[in-house]
């Protein structure tokens, strides 16, 4: 059996980014810190070069590769939400402290890294036959940057929207 495992490129913040991550989901922790045995392109020896941690129960890896390798939005992390108050503290933690947000539940951390926090309710009525609700729903959304369930529902059961 093959295991695929993430390796996401940090500009020398990778344990910090790490140990930022597993406080905001269960079943999740650093694994492991690596440092280096040697001088590296990327930094000194002695510094953190690898970090393996288990977010929500998957395995990553932090590898402080050095500036060369920024992230984009073509790699994003989707955290689909139970509720408003789930969507509001993963929202607002993401974005604390130099994150910022942008369009239709996406944001980047203070790291760089893309996510998308996204209701799961959101998906269910984007997945509705009635193409005119998720017509509706997707009016909706497109207004918003961080997702508002209730504003949502209202869309998508109000058929004079």
């Amino acid at each position: 059996m093959h295991n695929i495992t993430p390796c996401l490129w940090y500009d020398g913040n990778a344990e910090e980014a790490a140990n930022f991550y597993v406080t905001l989901f269960p079943d999740s922790r650093v694994d492991n810190v690596a440092r280096s045995p040697s001088e590296t392109p990327s930094g000194p020896e002695g510094m953190v070069l690898v970090v393996e941690f288990t977010l929500a129960g998957k395995s990553y890896i932090g590898l402080n590769g050095g500036p060369q390798f920024p992230f984009t939005e073509a790699v994003s992390f989707q955290v689909r939400t139970e509720d408003q108050a789930e969507t509001d503290r993963l929202w607002d933690a993401l974005i604390a402290n130099g994150g910022e947000e942008s369009q239709c539940g996406w944001l980047k951390d203070k790291f760089g890294l893309s996510w998308q926090v996204v209701p799961v309710v959101l998906l269910e009525m984007m997945m509705d036959p009635d193409a005119r609700k998720s017509a509706r729903v997707m009016k909706a959304f497109m207004q918003m940057k961080k997702f508002d369930i209730a504003t949502l529902k209202r869309a998508y059961d109000d058929e004079a929207a």
